[in-house]
């Protein structure tokens, strides 16, 4: 299991809107799908997202990371073409392998040891939302780019989750 972290070019907002966090949301659910990775917890915050994760059988989680950096990253610069083509630029890459830069290279991915530690994570990832800078939502479960509503309240509207306890 795995604590991944991915932020948004120079810390940009991209992600405040709901367009944008679908996007993500879509990302989560075709790995599901598409049996690279179990979703366990995560929160879409404005400029960056917190996704507690396993690979599936026989995947690296590496080749997870990089098809939904790859896949959001395509997706959120269709995005911007269509919705704010003026904010392109402040996404204009100085690597020669590509034109823009919507994620940061390297996220971080901290590998999980204990159930414990899994619980911490969540923890964290349920309440970004709650902090002052943020101020998002008064209480974890209320935030709607989050998988606290999936823990606190049971419920199904992110239904490729998988709880943490049935992994570590």
């Amino acid at each position: 299991m795995y604590f991944h972290t991915a932020t948004i070019c120079n810390w940009q907002t991209l992600l405040e809107g709901d367009e944008p966090k679908e996007i993500v949301v879509q990302s989560l659910k075709w790995l599901v799908k598409n049996n690279l990775a179990h979703i366990h917890g995560f929160v879409i915050m404005p400029n960056h997202l917190h996704v507690l994760w396993s690979p599936a059988q026989n995947v690296e989680i590496e080749i997870a990371a990089t098809k939904f950096s790859s896949y959001t990253g395509s997706m959120l610069k269709k995005h911007l073409v269509k919705n704010h083509p003026n904010q392109l630029h402040n996404y204009a890459s100085s690597q020669s392998d590509r034109e823009h830069q919507i994620w940061e290279r390297r996220p971080r991915s901290l590998e999980v040891m204990s159930r414990t530690i899994a619980q911490q994570k969540l923890d964290y990832i349920h309440n970004n939302p709650l902090q002052g800078k943020w101020s998002l939502c008064l209480i974890p479960e209320e935030y709607k780019y989050s998988s606290a509503s999936f823990y606190f309240l049971n419920s199904t509207r992110f239904d490729f989750l998988s709880h943490y306890a049935d992994f570590c």
